[in-house]
Formats: C-alpha cells, structure tokens, sequence
C-alpha cells in the first residue's frame, strides 16, 4: 500500500500539473451541453459537422418518387413558361390517367385566369365592335371549350390525386384558399405555435375546387441562408394549412385527416400553458388503419434530410423532363404509381435554394426529400435524453485522456488522440445513420484536440521560437500592424508555396523616360524616392497589403497574404483610388517645383495565384505568380488605351460590390484565348453622387448598343456624353471606334471582344 501512495506521490509531483488542468478543461467541457454555458462558434461548428453527416450519408435512388422536370429541354419543346393551361391540362391528363401515377404535386401556383387563349378578347369584341357579325356569337360559343384553357385544366384535375401548390406572402392575397386541415376552433383553447402568413397567392377558384388538395411550398432559410428545416403546417388566418410535401403524402396515402398530436390533454392544462403547449407528432390519418405520426419540433417543423447532392446528377430521386412526358417518351413503369412533384430546374426560373448539400438545389426536391422521410417513418431528430449523453461523453474522453497523455510519449499521444478523436466521430455517425439520432459532437472533439495540445505544449513553444524568426522576415513584405498580428500566433503562417484567392496590384508611371530625361540624377532619385514612398505607404499603412516589389518604377504588391483577408479586393481598390489621390498631390507638389508631371496606371484583378517564398538558390522573394497575376499586369498597360487611372478584372468587381464600376471593354489580352470584362472603379457606390450614377447608367446603355451593332443609337448616345463630360477620353475612344465600325462593320458573328497583340 505504501508504494503504491509513493508512486502516485511521485506520478503526481510530474504529471500533477497536467492532470490538473486536464481535470479542469474536462469539467468545462461537460457543462457545455447541458447549457450552463454557451457558445455560438462552437454551435456553429456543430452545424456544420451536421452538415457534413448528412453530406456522408448514403443513399439509394428512390423508384418510388418522381421529379418531373420542367427543364431547358422541354422549354425548347413546348416553349418559354409558364405555358398555356391547356398544355399543364395534358401534361396532368398524362401522368394521371396514362401513366397512373399514385399522386401530382405541383410546386407552382396559379393565382390568377389564363388569358393566352385571346378569348377573353374575341369575347369582348364581339360584344362591342363586331356585335353585328352575323354568325359571330354562335362560332365563339362553338370554340369556347377549346379556348377555355383554365377549364381544361380543371377539367383534368377534377377526379384525379393531384395537389396544387401556393405561398404565404406579407400582404397580397390572390387565389382561393382551400379548406384548412383544421382551424383554431379544433384545437379546443390551445395556441399552436406555427409559421403564419397574412397574405397568399393561391389558386383560382375553379383550378381549387377540381384539385384533390393543395400545399404551401413556402421554404423558410436560416439564418445563413440555408434551408435545413421546414415547417409542416402554416397558419393563414384562423385556418392550418399543409406544406405541399404533407398535402401530397396526404393525398397518395388516402389519409383522411391531418391533425397534431398535443403532449397532454387539454383538460390537464392551465389557461397559460394552453398558450404555450407543445407538440409531439403532426398525425396523418389513413382510413382503416392508425395514424401515421410524423415528429416535429418547434412550430411545426422538422430537419430536412437531403440524400444527394441534388438536381438530375446528382439526387436520390429520378428526374424524368415534362417534354418527354407529354410526348409519351418516358416508359410507363417509371411513373406508374409513383408520386409525382412537378417543379423546374431551368435557369431563370428562380426555383432553385441554397442547402447545406449544394448552394443551388432545385426548390422541388426539398419537398421530395421530405415526402421520402414520410413514406419511410424515418426522421432526423434530436431525443430528450441527448443533452445527459453529450455530457457523459465529455466527461469520459476528457477523464481519459488527461490521466494517458500525460504518461505516454508525443508518438504515442498522437495515435491515442487520433484513435479517440476518430472513435468518437464513428459513434455519432453510427447513431446518425443507424438510429436516426442527431447528437452534437464538436465541444467533445474541441476537448480531445485541447488535451492534446495541453500535453504536447513544449513543441508548440519550440515551434512558436522558430515562427518568430519567419515573423520577422514577413516585416519586410507586410504593414507594423500585420507583423504584430502574426507574432501572436506565428505557427499559423509559413513562406511555403500555397494556392489562394488574392487581388493583385500593379503600379507604373505613365511616360516614365521622357520624365527621366527631363531629370538631373540627383532630382530623378528624389522624385522616384518620393512616388515610391508615398504608394508604399497607402498600400501597406491604409489597407494593409503586402508590397512585393519595386520594378524601376513600377511597383507590385498583393492582397490577402500572408494574413488572410476575405475583403482582400475591397481593400485592393480602395488602395488604388487612394493612390490616385495620393499621386494627384504628388503632382502638384512636383509641378511647383518644376518638375514632370506624375500620372500612374493601375492594374487590379482577383483569382487563384500561387503564393509563396520563390526565387533561386542565391536570391528569394515572397511573391505571387499564376494567369491571374499575368492579367492584373496586363491591365495595367490597357489603362493607357482608355485613357483611365485603374482597369480592374471582373473578378474584382464581383469581389466588391461596394463601390461604382464602370465597365470599359470586353477585351483578349495576349496569352489568354478567353476574353475578360474590365472595369473602371470610380469610388464607394453610397458616397457618389446622382449625376455620377447617371451618367454610368446612361454608358452602361450605350455599351449595349454598340455591342448590340445599333451604329446611330450608340453614336447619338456617346456622342451625349462626349459633349457633357469632354475631359473623358473613353467616350473619344469610343465614338473613334463607331466610325471605323461604320466604314468596315464587324459583321453578325462579331463578338465585342478587343484583342490586344501587345503586352
């Protein structure tokens, strides 16, 4: 007993200390889900771990639910949308009475008559001007069946499962509504709580009462913008109305009802807690057998979970195009006694939803997705119990780690916090996807990587040593700020050659060997010295860019390395319209003293470069090189062409769209075969004036114009500008180039695009 208390003593003199804060981190850590403490990083993490799970998850392509498309094929088929009823009449008739399907759901509304037919019109001129026609009124009650194509289309609806489709709005109300699965009287004094509307766009009356039922296809984004759940029932009024998915899982299965399953009944509750009761299951009620329960949380919703990655390639459901449906072309086995959800993946359209699979998911499919969940009674939910679990984990990785890691060697403790790490990742996914639990994992593996680290602390210090060493090489290239900021936490940047997302800057005097010439040595020096100075400054000091070189007069510098910035093109713009300032002031300092005067082009454009320590074995240089570099060189050179300060890629427009761009040419630089678009910054959008505006809108229609080969309109319109802004010498450029397309057009194929041979 005595040396075993003598050898914990001695164990505990050595690992004491780590034990300690292994302890302490432990403890934290488990408070953590039982909400003693929060955070909205860690939280945020859990998303996106969440996110990834479902992104692992496999999946099989489902016979059982169809998508039929209404794509770009079928738009070159039947024509632009949305199309004529009576063609959405024998699409419904195909699938319905041809193909047998077991129910149509449409994710599109139709809030208001179909007038293509021009009936309506022969009506009211027969009617009024042409009322005398002999023979008229009888000929218009003859073909009124054919023309009446919202007829048609209920008359094909009439009878048949098919479920139409509407949306909430803040204020318009179109359409009828239809009859609300139940309203506030059938909840007997409770408040449900659920997604309210106080408008729709519904569907007219006679499309209404011929559907078998309809569904609200409104999808609500999070706070990121992405759509992980959706609500089940929605409230309009005093009435419940199902979301399309459950309308048409309603209508395939016969159901009779659909109503929500309360925890309690009422009769147990207080008048207060009848306004805050809760909700266990939305029951669906099929007849001859028991109610299908589907859980939901809070205001009626439930996770969506995404098989795939979406759209026809890439999705758990068969996507099959409308115009191979109304032709027939689609075997009949694919459809037969399916269900059916007509929507659009056709760009345009505007049916396509940010998810955590993919930024562009087609709308539809969400509703397919939660269709699937129902048909199998299987949902992703999160039980009561999760919080004691997540906690009980914590608290056994945490206790073992922190006795083992302090005993074993830096080799070993990387295999062991690996084996955990790994360990406790397989579990989640295992009660993921096997039992449909949705546990949080992050503060457990944040935990595993903080003992780690706790217990390996001697390299971190050994490594931050020889990082402040690489620190004090980077206070070559970066601003004061920037080398402080990254002696915090040298370890996080290294010279190695990386690929990333900068902008990239280049800067050259205009006419630079006429004002050397008219230079002694001495006043060439100090005027150099000075420009170079002042740009040095404004690109380092004010927006924080890592100068990479002086070539003669020219400078190059980048944006977003080694210190990462995600407004690394906002910052490169505003850069460069400061150093225009700043040159302006140059110059008239340098005029005074008699002297050239100073005019710079700038060259700016955004994209993937490699970034990096690069040079030979005898000299070396933090530097960026790749096509994108080539380019922001390239366009340095063409602002002389258009008589601008700055000519900026389009990649950098897209990346700032915070200030005002006027768009010079489409241009082919040398080297590249694919043309560019080239912009002219001209300043922060919201701190330019109206004129300023108008007269970018006014250029922006004359550039149609050309483009469009409209030789007069373009001239009429330039010319405008020319007369009003004479010191512009784009506009002179311009109208130069409409009278050499005048005397040799460019003909139909002529794509905009200049080309320049010359670097």
């Amino acid at each position: 007993m005595g040396s075993i208390r003598q050898a914990f003593g001695r164990a505990w003199s050595k690992y004491g200390v780590r034990w300690t804060a292994g302890v302490l981190l432990t403890l934290v850590a488990a408070l953590y889900p039982l909400d003693v403490w929060t955070s909205h990083t860690i939280a945020r993490q859990d998303t996106i771990i969440s996110d990834l799970r479902m992104r692992l998850e496999p999946f099989e392509l489902d016979p059982s639910i169809v998508i039929v498309d209404i794509d770009s094929k079928s738009l070159d088929e039947i024509g632009r949308f949305p199309w004529p009823r009576h063609v959405l009449a024998r699409l419904v008739e195909q699938l319905t009475r041809h193909y047998e399907t077991g129910a149509v759901g449409f994710d599109i509304s139709f809030p208001e008559p179909d007038l293509s037919s021009g009936y309506a019109v022969l009506e009211r001129l027969a009617a009024r001007e042409l009322k005398d026609v002999p023979g008229l009124q009888r000929e218009l009650g003859q073909i009124k069946g054919q023309l009446d194509y919202d007829g048609r289309f209920a008359e094909a609806l009439r009878g048949q499962p098919v479920v139409l489709g509407f949306n909430l709005s803040a204020e318009v109300k179109k359409g009828v509504l239809p009859a609300p699965s139940f309203t506030g009287e059938d909840l007997n004094g409770r408040s449900l709580l659920s997604y309210a509307g106080t408008g729709y766009e519904a569907n007219i009356a006679r499309l209404q009462e011929a559907a078998a039922g309809a569904g609200i296809f409104t999808t609500l984004p999070g706070a990121d913008g992405l759509i992980r759940s959706s609500p089940l029932i929605f409230r309009i009024g005093d009435g419940y109305y199902p979301s399309l998915s459950v309308a048409t899982a309603a209508v395939f299965a016969e159901a009779t009802a659909v109503k929500p399953r309360f925890t309690e009944t009422v009769d147990t509750l207080s008048a207060l807690e009848r306004e805050a009761d809760s909700v266990e299951y939305l029951d669906m009620f099929l007849p001859g057998r028991r109610a299908t329960g589907i859980p939901v949380g809070q205001a009626m919703t439930v996770a969506v979970q995404y098989r795939g990655s979406g759209g026809p390639e890439g999705g758990a459901f068969r996507y099959v195009s409308a115009a191979d449906v109304l032709a027939g072309r689609v075997p009949k086995q694919v459809l037969e006694g399916t269900i059916v959800l007509v929507g659009t993946t056709a760009p345009g359209l505007q049916d396509l939803r940010a998810t955590p699979v993919n930024p562009v998911f087609p709308g539809v499919e969400v509703h397919a997705n939660l269709i699937k969940s129902m048909l199998d009674g299987r949902f992703k939910t999160r039980p009561w119990w999760a919080q004691s679990v997540e906690a009980i984990q914590v608290a056994v990785v945490g206790l073992v780690l922190s006795a083992a890691l302090a005993l074993l060697s830096p080799a070993w403790s990387v295999l062991l916090a690996g084996a955990v790490f790994a360990l406790c990742a397989w579990f989640n996914f295992y009660l993921y996807t096997e039992h449909d639990m949705v546990l949080d994992i992050f503060i457990c593996l944040l935990l595993v990587g903080a003992l780690f680290v706790l217990n390996l602390a001697w390299g971190y210090f050994f490594e931050f040593r020889k990082g402040r060493a690489l620190v004090s090489r980077f206070g070559e290239y970066v601003a004061p700020e920037l080398v402080a900021r990254m002696a915090e936490d040298p370890a996080a940047y290294n010279m190695d050659g990386e690929s990333r997302e900068l902008t990239v800057m280049f800067v050259d005097v205009r006419g630079f060997t006429t004002i050397s010439e008219g230079l002694s040595p001495k006043e060439l020096r100090e005027y150099i010295n000075l420009y170079l100075t002042a740009m040095s400054e404004d690109i380092r000091s004010s927006h924080q860019g890592t100068l990479d070189k002086y070539i003669g007069d020219a400078v190059m510098a980048f944006w977003g390395a080694p210190v990462h910035f995600a407004d690394h093109a906002s910052r490169a713009v505003a850069t460069a319209l400061l150093m225009q300032e700043s040159a302006e002031r140059l110059n008239r300092e340098f005029l005074q003293r008699g002297w050239p005067a100073l005019r710079i082009g700038i060259g700016l454009n955004s994209g993937l470069m490699h970034v990096g320590d690069m040079g030979s074995a005898i000299r070396r240089a933090y530097t960026v090189m790749g096509d994108a570099v080539n380019l922001g060189s390239r366009l340095e050179g063409i602002t002389k062409v258009y008589g601008v300060g700055i000519a900026a890629g389009e990649a950098t427009r897209l990346a700032a769209p915070e200030f005002a761009w006027r768009e010079l040419d489409l241009v082919r630089v040398k080297g590249k075969n694919e043309p560019v678009a080239i912009f002219e910054p001209l300043g922060r959008a919201g701190e330019l004036d109206a004129a300023v505006h108008g007269e970018l809108a006014a250029w922006d229609a004359a550039l149609a114009l050309v483009r469009a080969q409209q030789w007069d309109a373009a001239q009429e319109a330039i010319q405008a500008l020319q007369d009003r802004h004479p010191q512009q010498a784009l506009y002179a450029l311009y109208l130069e180039r409409l009278a050499h397309y005048r005397r040799r057009p460019p003909g139909p194929d002529w794509d905009g695009v200049t080309s320049f041979e010359t670097k």
